[in-house]
């Protein structure tokens, strides 16, 4: 599969093997792109860069609905060959190209209503007989760096608001899943967007640091791993930086709570894609009164999931990206284990499988607990009163999004008041997300949000005129 530079699909010497996570199998072989082709990718970005700012919202709006459509038609292939290249079950890959389509849809829309504002001037003698006009202009060119996890959505997150707002985008994927993201280019290049405005480029790390580096990228959004993102951060230079950096994501199910609702919410924010999710429900805590029962029928269901071939539409539980990561995993769980905590459900690995992982009697000091485990382990603890178990929920250097099961008004406010989070999601687990809604971190968890509006949003700068008479 040949990638995609400034409107042309093109290969290199440098061939990329992608594999399929489950079986190892070669699903296809694509290339890296070096510096040359870079450089290629951003003098055309520049030269499509007034292009793009004087199109006129219709032409945006067609371009994005041309690709949703194109993406909806062909929904199955896209979902096969992600579920191909990530190993992620088909369920879930048929929701991801779902949730990409909703994305170009949403972001369609926005670009009907970028802002601006009337502003008077007046409040003060020196502004009499003025008014201001605060119109919005894409800041340049962006550069994307998306994830392995969600490898089609994550990098639409980025394309679909440059296009909105006007700015060139250069997209590099994971190399361990390009594929989904370079079809997706096959489908952009069938649109009148000008030659330059997208690149889809897989690079080595090396050269995919040029895009933090380079002073003619306006933007950096990334995605991925914290320490990448805060080094990132920190040679970015001048231009902008959004950084959506994963967590250890917590859940309180209390008292009131509707039981049967939060374990089957529970289970699936637990498990699905083996937990490689940056929302990954990995740390509940249950009232004392309820843990009992809520433990003993989580890990029962966990038992329960039906594991194996991702391509079988009934597979709920597959394998993780490498066998890398599963020996992580591994050794974190055996790592908790020796601590003192307790186990169960789970804790068996082969190969890349490593299987639904309950845990319990668990502290603080534990890397199951205190980092993200981006696998598929949980944590399960018992608390006395709803303070304490706020205070254990913020106990992290992490804060993107927190699940709250209750029916008690109060609790829910305190929750949304005190939990040091981007969102609290009340009666579903904090891997609940919609693509228009603000969603970002705080702490280690990143920096800025997503969620197309705010997407684009950070993609334009303001600019005043002031008139007088």
């Amino acid at each position: 599969m040949e990638i995609f530079l400034a409107g042309r699909f093109i290969r290199t010497s440098r061939e990329l093997e992608v594999r399929n996570p489950y079986n190892g199998s070669l699903v296809a072989t694509t290339f890296l792109a070096g510096e040359s082709e870079l450089e290629t990718a951003i003098t055309s970005a520049e030269k499509a860069k007034p292009i793009l700012q004087s199109l006129p919202s219709f032409k945006r709006y067609e371009a994005l609905m041309h690709i949703r459509n194109r993406l909806a038609e062909r929904r199955e292939e896209f979902a096969q060959t992600l579920m191909l290249e990530s190993g992620k079950p088909v369920r879930y890959a048929l929701g991801e190209i779902d949730r990409s389509v909703q994305t170009f849809t949403v972001a369609a829309e926005e670009s009907k209503r970028l802002p601006r504002e009337y502003i008077s001037l007046d409040w003060t003698p020196a502004g009499e007989k003025k008014e201001g006009l605060v119109k919005y202009f894409p800041a340049g060119i962006v550069a994307g760096i998306a994830p392995f996890n969600f490898p089609l959505n994550l990098a639409v997150h980025k394309i679909a608001p440059a296009i909105a707002s006007g700015c060139p985008v250069i997209i590099k994927p994971s190399s361990s899943t390009p594929l989904s993201t370079l079809l997706l280019a096959q489908i952009i290049a069938e649109t009148d967007l000008p030659c330059g405005s997208v690149s889809v480029l897989p690079m080595d790390r090396a050269t995919g640091n040029m895009l933090v580096t380079d002073a003619r990228i306006a933007l950096l959004s990334f995605t991925g791993s914290p320490d990448v993102g805060w080094r990132m951060k920190a040679d970015a230079g001048k231009k902008k930086v959004v950084l959506e950096l994963g967590g250890n994501a917590g859940v309180i199910v209390t008292q009131s709570a509707p039981v049967d609702l939060a374990l089957k919410k529970c289970l699936v924010g637990a498990f699905s894609y083996s937990g490689q999710v940056c929302i990954h429900t990995q740390r509940i805590f249950v009232h004392h009164g309820l843990f009992r029962e809520f433990s003993q029928r989580f890990s029962e269901m966990a038992r329960h999931l039906v594991t194996g071939d991702p391509a079988l539409p009934e597979t709920e539980f597959s394998s993780m990206i490498d066998e890398s990561n599963a020996i992580r995993v591994d050794t974190w769980i055996h790592e908790a284990l020796q601590g003192g905590a307790q186990l169960l459900c789970g804790g068996s690995r082969a190969g890349t499988m490593v299987s639904p992982t309950v845990l319990t009697n668990t502290n603080e000091s534990m890397r199951v607990c205190n980092d993200e485990v981006f696998g598929p382990v949980v944590t399960l603890e018992p608390y006395e009163n709803f303070e304490d178990a706020i205070r254990m929920m913020n106990n992290t250097r992490f804060g993107l999004q927190a699940g709250v099961f209750t029916n008690n008004l109060a609790e829910m406010d305190l929750a949304f008041s005190n939990l040091e989070v981007g969102g609290v999601i009340i009666n579903d687990v904090p891997t609940f997300r919609v693509d228009h809604m603000p969603y970002g971190g705080v702490k280690d968890s990143g920096l800025g949000r997503e969620g197309v509006k705010y997407a684009i949003m950070d993609m334009l700068e303001p600019r005043i005129l002031v008139k007088g008479w």
